[in-house]
C-alpha cells in the first residue's frame, strides 16, 4: 500500500515554495511523525513529517524543484526497508603489475590535469608530476607545490649532474634573466548558488522601501550610565526572579512603547491615500538566523515588562536559528527595533519594514569623552538611530521620539513615573 507525501497548505499570500532538502533517500525506513523533508518559502520553512511508519518511496520533486500547494512529492511504501548490498570484494587477482598499472595511469591523470604553467615548471626542473606532492583540491598540484618540492632538495638528480651543469652553463644566464619570476597562487574558487527565498524576498522589501518611501535618518547618542548600574545592582536578582538576564533590548523596547504614545504619527502606517493610526504597540525585533533577517513582532508592548519583553525575544532568538519561526509570529507590526550593536556595529542607518513608517536602529555601547557640568567625562555611549517616512513623519516629530528614548534610557525611573 502506498501513501503520497503532499505540500502543505501554504500560507496566504505565497503561491509556492521551494524543497530544499530531503532528509531520506528512496529506500530508506520511516517513522510516523519524522520529519522527511524541509519546503521553503518566502517568510518561513515547512517541516513535512511522514503520516505513517514504511518506507520512502520514489521522491518525485528532487532539492531545487518548486511546488504549490497539496502537491505530490514523494510516496511512502508499507513495510521496511530492504538490507542495502555491501560492496563487493576486490578481486585476488588484482597483483602488483596491475597496482604498477593503476598508479602509472594516475601519474599521467595528474599530470594531465595541472595547468601549463605547472607543467612548464615540472620541465624546467626535470620533474613529473608523481615526484610532487600536490596540496590543492583532489591533488592538484601548484607552482607553490613544485618550487616547495625544489626546494627541499626533491629534484630529479638530472638536473643536479655535473654533467648537465656543464653542458648548460653558457646558457644558464640567458635563462635565467628570461624567465619571469614565480608567483605562488592559490585555487581561484567561484560557486555559483540560488538566492534563497527568503533572501530573495529580503532583498525585494529592502528595494521597494528604497524605492518608494521617503525615508530619512536622524541620529542621538544616549549615555547609559544609568541603566548600566541600575542593570549591576540588580541584575542577580532579575535572573533569579525571571530565570532570564537583563539586557539593552527590554529597556529601549518600553522606552520606544512609551515614546509610540507621546508621537503617534511614527505608530502609524500609510495605506493608499489613507493614514493609519494604530492604538496598539506592536513592536518587531529584528533577529539575525543562518537563513537571512527575520523579524518576530512582540505584541501589545504597552502591556509588557521588561522581564516580558527579554523572555519573549529570548524564545523568538531559539526559534529563529533553528528556523521554527511561524508565519503568525512575523506578521503585522507597527514599529521596529534593530540593534546591530550585538555585531559590533557603531553607526548605521536602518531601512524602513513597509508598510511601518519608522525604524528604531541600537549600536555598540562604547567608552567616549564627553562634557557633563563643564567638564570632560569618559561615559558608556550609544549612538541611536531613527529611519523614518518623512510622507507622514515630521523632522520635528522624528527628532523629539528620538529624545524621549533618550531621556527615559539615561533615567529609567522616568518610565516608572511616566515622566
Amino acid at each position: 500500500m502506498t501513501s503520497e507525501i503532499k505540500v502543505p497548505t501554504l500560507p496566504e499570500s505565497i503561491a509556492d515554495a521551494l524543497i530544499v532538502t530531503w532528509h531520506k533517500q528512496e529506500g530508506d525506513a520511516v517513522s510516523r511523525d519524522e520529519v522527511l523533508v524541509d519546503i521553503e518559502t518566502d517568510k518561513v520553512v515547512l517541516e513535512v513529517p511522514a503520516a505513517e511508519d514504511g518506507v520512502l518511496g520514489k521522491i518525485i520533486e528532487p532539492e531545487g524543484t518548486t511546488v504549490a500547494a497539496h502537491q505530490v512529492i514523494g510516496s511512502i511504501e508499507k513495510g521496511t526497508a530492504a538490507a542495502k548490498p555491501a560492496a563487493a570484494a576486490p578481486e585476488a587477482s588484482n597483483d602488483a603489475v596491475s597496482a604498477s598499472l593503476s598508479a602509472d595511469n594516475s601519474a599521467d591523470n595528474s599530470a594531465g590535469q595541472t595547468s601549463p604553467s605547472v607543467r612548464k615548471l615540472l620541465e624546467q626542473h626535470g620533474l613529473t608530476a608523481a615526484q610532487v606532492n600536490g596540496t590543492g583540491k583532489n591533488g592538484r598540484i601548484s607552482q607553490a607545490d613544485v618550487n616547495a618540492h625544489v626546494a627541499g632538495g626533491g629534484a630529479s638528480p638530472a638536473v643536479t649532474a655535473p654533467v648537465a651543469v656543464v653542458a648548460t652553463a653558457a646558457k644558464a644566464p640567458a635563462t635565467l634573466a628570461a624567465s619571469a619570476p614565480v608567483v605562488p597562487q592559490g585555487e581561484r574558487i567561484e560557486e555559483r548558488v540560488p538566492m534563497t527565498r527568503l533572501r530573495a524576498r529580503i532583498a525585494e522589501r529592502l528595494l521597494t522601501a528604497t524605492q518608494t518611501t521617503a525615508m530619512l535618518t536622524t541620529f542621538n547618542e544616549v549615555d547609559m550610565s544609568a541603566f548600566i548600574a541600575l542593570r549591576n545592582q540588580y541584575k542577580a536578582q532579575f535572573e533569579k526572579s525571571h530565570g532570564i538576564k537583563l539586557g539593552f533590548m527590554s529597556i529601549f523596547l518600553k522606552a520606544a512603547t512609551e515614546a509610540l504614545k507621546r508621537y503617534p504619527d511614527i505608530n502609524a502606517s500609510i495605506d493608499g491615500d489613507d493614514v493609519v493610526y494604530h492604538g496598539y504597540c506592536d513592536i518587531g525585533v529584528a533577529v539575525s538566523s543562518e537563513r537571512g533577517l527575520v523579524v518576530p513582532v512582540l505584541r501589545n508592548t504597552e502591556f509588557m515588562s521588561l522581564a516580558d519583553v527579554e523572555k519573549t525575544i529570548g524564545v523568538y532568538a531559539e526559534k529563529a536559528r533553528d528556523g521554527k519561526l511561524s508565519l503568525e509570529e512575523m506578521t503585522g507590526g507597527t514599529f521596529t527595533v534593530s540593534n546591530g550593536g550585538v555585531f559590533g556595529s557603531l553607526l548605521s542607518t536602518p531601512i524602513l519594514n513597509p508598510p511601518q513608517s519608522a525604524i528604531l536602529g541600537m549600536h555598540a555601547t562604547q567608552d567616549r569623552p564627553v562634557a557633563v557640568d563643564g567638564q570632560v567625562v569618559i561615559r558608556p555611549m550609544m549612538y541611536i538611530a531613527l529611519s523614518y517616512d518623512h510622507r507622514i513623519v515630521d523632522g520635528k516629530g522624528a527628532v523629539g521620539f528620538l529624545k524621549a528614548i533618550k531621556e527615559m534610557v539615561e533615567d529609567p525611573a522616568r518610565i516608572v513615573l511616566d515622566l
